[in-house]
């Protein structure tokens, strides 16, 4: 589809307007996030899709259900004392 439109001034900077099945047939809407390419014959504007967000198999809830000072070996935790940050040259 090829519609003839005008670069226009807005404000310190130029603009095309994206009207009509120009916005329909691509889905763009107010405040989509675009790709928009730069080259020698022009520009091309791409509408980037959010990624959908992966939903994760347990929540932090049920990870951390049933632990315990001894389930999660904090016996085994070191005490570091000053020396061992000293250099020792």
């Amino acid at each position: 589809m090829k519609i003839h439109s005008t670069i226009r001034k807005w404000g310190n900077s130029l603009a095309v307007r994206i009207t009509g099945p120009l916005k329909t047939i691509p889905h763009f809407s107010a405040n989509m996030p675009i790709e928009i390419e730069v080259n020698e014959k022009g520009l091309t504007i791409h509408a980037i899709h959010p990624k959908k967000k992966k939903s994760l198999i347990y929540t932090e809830a049920q990870l951390l259900k049933g632990l315990t000072p001894k389930t999660a070996h904090a016996d085994e935790v070191v005490n570091i004392i000053q020396r061992e940050f000293d250099n020792h040259e």
